[in-house]
C-alpha cells in the first residue's frame, strides 16, 4: 500500500530536520541554509571554479558541481544543501546560446518574437539535463544522511526575461513589451518553459532531491494583472504537476519583490498554500518578516516561511548581525520557519561571519 504524502514525508523528516516545518512543526533552533551558500565567498569554491574552466562547464561537471555543493556543508553543517547549478541551464538545454562572461554575468542570443522560438528544441533537453541529474544522484550518496537536498529551477517569467533581454536588466523592458504587444507569442515561450521546468524538476526529484525551490528573481517588476498572468499561473502549473508526480515533495517559491497583498494573492493563486504537504514562501528583504506573517495569518494561509536576513548584514557582522538574527527569530517564533537570507550570499562575505551566524542560530550568545 502506498503511504500518504504526509507519511512519506514524515519518514524522510525523521532524519532531515529541514523537512519538518513542511509538516507544520515548529523547531528550536530553526533549520538553516543560505541561498548561494556555495559560491565565491569561499576560497575552496574559487579553487574548484578555476579547475572547471567556464562556469557552465562547472554546472555540467557532476564531480565538480557536487564538490562545490558539499563545501559549505563541510564547513558549516547547514541543515540543507542546494544543488549547484544555474537557472539558465534551462534555456541552454533548449538550444539557446548561453555564456557567462567573467565580471559581466550571463550573455544570451536574444529571442524576441514568436518566430524565433523555432530556434529552440525541447526534444534535446534530456541529454543536457542528464549531467545535472547525475550531480543530484552523487549528492544524495555523499551528503550526510541528516542533510536535506534542495533542487531548483528558475520561474518561467524570470528565465524568459533573460532569454528575451539577452542578459540581466534593471527593468526587463524587452520581455514586458513582448508580453504587452504579443501575449499569445510570449505565452508560447512561457508554456515551453513551464513544460521544460516540470521535466527538469521531475528528474531532480527522481535523482534524490528532498525539496525544490522555484526562483522568480524579477517577479517584482510586474504590475498585479501581469503578475497573475506571467508569474502566479505558470508557477501554479509547475506546482500542480510536481505535486501530481511527487505529492510528498515540499515546494518553496521565491517571488522576489512581490509584497503585501500581492504576496498573499500569489500564494493563494499558485496553490502553494494548499495540499497535504505545506508549501513554503521565501521572503526577500523588501518586507518586514512580521508584516508577512501577519498577512499570512489574516488570510489563513498555512505555509512555511523562509528568510530574510539582509545579505549585507552578514557582510557587516558584529552587533548588527546579532540584532538582526534575534529580530527574525522573535518575529517567527511559534511558527514553522526556516532561517535564510533575503537573497543570495554575496562574494565579499567573510566566511567567519557565516560561522558566527550559525552559532547565533544554534544557541550561541
Amino acid at each position: 500500500m502506498t503511504p500518504s504524502p504526509v507519511a512519506a514525508l514524515e519518514a524522510r523528516a525523521r532524519k532531515r530536520r529541514f523537512l519538518r516545518p513542511f509538516l507544520g512543526e515548529v523547531l528550536d533552533p530553526q533549520p538553516v541554509w543560505l541561498m548561494r551558500q556555495a559560491g565565491r565567498y569561499l576560497p575552496e569554491y574559487r579553487a574548484t571554479r578555476t579547475k572547471a574552466g567556464s562556469f557552465l562547464d562547472l554546472c555540467y561537471n557532476p564531480a565538480l558541481a557536487a564538490e562545490v555543493t558539499l563545501q559549505p556543508i563541510r564547513r558549516y553543517g547547514f541543515d540543507a544543501s542546494i544543488l549547484f547549478s544555474d537557472i539558465l541551464v534551462v534555456p541552454h538545454a533548449l538550444g539557446q546560446d548561453v555564456r557567462f562572461q567573467e565580471g559581466e554575468g550571463p550573455r544570451l542570443e536574444p529571442i524576441r518574437s514568436a518566430a524565433e522560438l523555432s530556434r529552440l528544441d525541447p526534444a534535446k533537453v534530456g541529454a543536457r539535463f542528464a549531467p545535472v541529474w547525475e550531480t543530484v544522484q552523487r549528492l544524495r550518496q555523499d551528503l550526510p544522511d541528516e542533510t536535506a537536498l534542495i533542487g531548483f529551477c528558475g520561474a518561467p517569467w524570470t528565465v524568459a526575461t533573460y532569454m528575451v533581454e539577452g542578459e540581466g536588466s534593471t527593468d526587463q523592458a524587452q520581455a514586458r513589451l513582448w508580453a504587452y504587444r504579443d501575449p499569445e507569442g510570449f505565452g508560447a515561450l512561457i508554456d515551453l518553459l513551464v513544460e521544460t521546468s516540470i521535466g527538469y524538476l521531475d528528474g531532480q526529484i527522481r535523482a534524490g532531491a528532498d525539496a525544490i525551490q522555484i526562483f522568480d528573481t524579477w517577479a517584482g517588476s510586474l504590475p498585479p494583472a501581469e503578475l497573475e498572468t506571467w508569474v502566479t499561473k505558470p508557477i501554479g502549473r509547475i506546482v500542480a504537476a510536481v505535486r501530481e508526480r511527487h505529492p510528498s515533495i515540499p515546494i518553496l517559491a521565491f517571488p522576489r519583490g512581490v509584497t503585501g497583498r500581492g504576496l498573499v494573492q500569489f500564494l493563494a493563486g499558485s496553490g502553494l498554500a494548499t495540499g497535504a504537504v505545506r508549501g513554503g514562501i521565501s521572503i526577500g528583504t523588501a518586507m518586514a518578516i512580521e508584516d508577512v506573517t501577519s498577512a499570512l495569518d489574516a488570510a489563513g494561509l498555512n505555509v512555511v516561511t523562509q528568510g530574510n536576513l539582509d545579505p549585507l548584514v552578514l557582510v557587516a557582522g558584529g552587533q548588527r548581525l546579532q540584532q538582526s538574527v534575534r529580530s527574525i527569530q522573535a518575529a517567527t517564533r511559534g511558527r514553522p520557519h526556516i532561517f535564510n537570507l533575503g537573497h543570495g550570499i554575496v562574494p565579499p562575505t567573510p566566511p567567519d561571519h557565516v560561522a558566527r551566524l550559525m552559532d547565533l542560530i544554534r544557541g550561541g550568545a
